[in-house]
C-alpha cells in the first residue's frame, strides 16, 4: 500500500513549515493552560452524547484560547472544534482542533491527555473531503509536543524548546528533537494494538464484541483514552498498530498525519480514515489489522 503523499495547494504565500511551526505553538500555549490553570476541583460543565461523555469548563476555556490566537494569526481560515463554535473561513484552510482530548484522563488526573491542533485543506465536516497539511499533539504531562507537516517527517521535542526552523534543523542542533519512526512489525500474533471505545452504550457493546474476536489474534490490548496519543504512539512505535471506530475529524486530524510522516499507513473503511474505522499501522500490518476489525463489525456511523 502506497504511503506517497503529496502536498496540497496552499494559499498563496503559505507553506507547510509555516504551518507546521504555528501547530506547534498553538498546540504548546493551550497544553500550558490545561495543565497550569487546572482548577483543584474540576467540573463537568455538560455532557456530550451520554452521561459518560463530559465536557470539561476547560475544554471550553482551552478552545476559546485556540480560537482567539488562531484568529490573530489566521483571520481568513476557518476552524472546526470539538465543542462547537465553529468559525467559517475564506482562505481554503480549516483549524481543525481538539482542545484536550481524552478528557475523562483529564477529570479524573489520570495522566493521558492531550491537545490536538492541524490544518486541513477541504471541508472537514465531510467524510473523505479533506486532508491534514500539517498538526501537533502536545502532551502536557510528559511536556512533549509531537508535529509534523506533509513531507517534513514526524517529530518530537520538549515543551520548552521553541521550533525555529524545519524540524530537521532543529534536531542536528538539538539532541532533544527526536524524529519518529513507525513500528516495522508485520505479523498480527506479535502486535500491540491500541483502540478505543465509545461513549454511547450500544456502540461499546458492538466494539466489546469486535475485540471478542481480535483479542486472541494479537499480542495485546492497550486502551489509553486519547486517540490522538494512539497515533503518535503509532508513531513513536511504541504501540505496532491502532484501531477504533467512532472518531471525529477533531480526534485524528494531528495524529493522522503525524503517524504517516512517520511511515505509518492509515486508512479507514475505505481509504480515508474516520467515524466508521481508523486503522493505522506499518505498511505490511495494516491490511491484517483493517481485515481483522471489518470482519462482522457494525460500523458505528
Amino acid at each position: 500500500m502506497s504511503t506517497t503523499r503529496t502536498v496540497p495547494a496552499l494559499p498563496d504565500g503559505v507553506t507547510v513549515g509555516e504551518l507546521e511551526l504555528l501547530c506547534v505553538e498553538l498546540a504548546t500555549q493551550a497544553a500550558r493552560f490545561i495543565r497550569d490553570e487546572r482548577p483543584e476541583r474540576m467540573g463537568v460543565a455538560a455532557t456530550k452524547s451520554t452521561e459518560t461523555d463530559v465536557v470539561t469548563v476547560m475544554d471550553r476555556r482551552s478552545e476559546e484560547l485556540l480560537h482567539r490566537l488562531i484568529q490573530q494569526v489566521r483571520p481568513d481560515d476557518g476552524i472546526l472544534g470539538e465543542e462547537g463554535a465553529d468559525v467559517e473561513g475564506t482562505s481554503g484552510l480549516t483549524w481543525v482542533v481538539d482542545p484536550i482530548d481524552g478528557t475523562v484522563n483529564y477529570l479524573y488526573e489520570v495522566p493521558a491527555y492531550a491537545v490536538s491542533v492541524a490544518v486541513v485543506v477541504g471541508d472537514a465536516r465531510s467524510q473523505g473531503g479533506w486532508r491534514p497539511v500539517a498538526g501537533a499533539v502536545a502532551d502536557p504531562c510528559l511536556r512533549l509536543v509531537h508535529h509534523a507537516g506533509v513531507g517534513t517527517g514526524a517529530w518530537t521535542r520538549p515543551e520548552g524548546q521553541r521550533a525555529t526552523s524545519t524540524a530537521a534543523q532543529d534536531a542536528s542542533a538539538q539532541p532533544a528533537v527526536r524524529r519518529l519512526v513507525a513500528s516495522g512489525e508485520d505479523r498480527l500474533a506479535r502486535t500491540l494494538l491500541a483502540t478505543g471505545f465509545g461513549y454511547a452504550p450500544e456502540v461499546r457493546a458492538r466494539q466489546a464484541e469486535v475485540l471478542l474476536r481480535v483479542l486472541p489474534q494479537v499480542r495485546d490490548i492497550r486502551r489509553i483514552g486519547s486517540a490522538a496519543l494512539d497515533l503518535v504512539r503509532v508513531a513513536d512505535g511504541s504501540v505496532d498498530a491502532y484501531a477504533e471506530s467512532g472518531l471525529n475529524a477533531w480526534d485524528l486530524a494531528a495524529g493522522w498525519l503525524i503517524a504517516e510522516e512517520a511511515g505509518a499507513v492509515v486508512v479507514g473503511e475505505g481509504e480515508h480514515p474516520g467515524k466508521a474505522l481508523t486503522v493505522a499501522a506499518g505498511p505490511a500490518l495494516v491490511e491484517q489489522v483493517r481485515t481483522l476489525f471489518l470482519a462482522g463489525a457494525q460500523p458505528d456511523r
